[in-house]
Parts: C-alpha cells; sequence; structure tokens
C-alpha cells in the first residue's frame, strides 16, 4: 500500500531524481516549455507552480526578506541564477493577477522507440 507516500520514483535513485527535477525544472523556466514523458512532467509540474506562485508573492509584498528568503528557496532548487533571475523578474509579474495555473500539458503521443507516452509542458502566456 501506497498511503501517505509523496512524489514519483522514476526508476531512479533519490540523487538521480534529485538532479532530474532540479535540470526540468530549470529548463522549464528558461525555455517556456518542456517536451518529455508524462510521468517525469506530472513529477515536476506542481513543484514548478509552487515556484512560481511563491516568487509571485515574494514580489507583491515589497518587503525585501520575504524576496530575499523566496529567492534562497528558488535557487535551492534551480541550478542556473539567471534562471532564477528571470523567475522573479520575468516570469512572476506576468502572473502577477492570476490565481493559479499557470502551466498546460500538452499529450503528443508515443514515442517511436519505447512507445513511452510523450507530453509537452509550457508555461501559459496571456
Amino acid at each position: 500500500m501506497r498511503h501517505r507516500v509523496a512524489g514519483k520514483k522514476l526508476s531512479r535513485t533519490k540523487e538521480q531524481r534529485l538532479a532530474l527535477r532540479r535540470g526540468l525544472i530549470t529548463d522549464l523556466f528558461r525555455y517556456g516549455h518542456l517536451q518529455t514523458t508524462e510521468a517525469k512532467i506530472e513529477a515536476i509540474r506542481g513543484e514548478a507552480e509552487k515556484m512560481i506562485t511563491s516568487a509571485k508573492r515574494a514580489v507583491a509584498s515589497g518587503d525585501s526578506l520575504k524576496a530575499v528568503n523566496a529567492r534562497r528557496l528558488a535557487a535551492r532548487t534551480l541550478t542556473d541564477p539567471d534562471v532564477v533571475k528571470k523567475l522573479f523578474d520575468e516570469i512572476a509579474p506576468k502572473y502577477a493577477e492570476r490565481p493559479g495555473g499557470y502551466t498546460r500539458v500538452y499529450k503528443l503521443g508515443r514515442r517511436l522507440g519505447d512507445a513511452a507516452p510523450i507530453a509537452m509542458l509550457e508555461l501559459i502566456e496571456e
């Protein structure tokens, strides 16, 4: 039974899973979209949306201590300082009036090599 067990293992060790999630979320914010398997998208979508929400709240509050703390928490996950800057300066203000739902998933079919279900995750444009 998987009662109260959160997250997906993705057939990887803890360190590999953490590195994969960090890389995928960083690339989502860097490029605005991401094409990978549906299981990986399900694993990162919630975390990416929570990061946008925390960045949005930090920017809207105007409190410098909250902003610094939110940037540190984002930098803990994102692997590139330029992407952290982009998240707080470009992405978060864009969704200032939106109550949630910052990403969209398109199912693209199956991959030719192993028939894995492929999907695209993108940030919603206003």
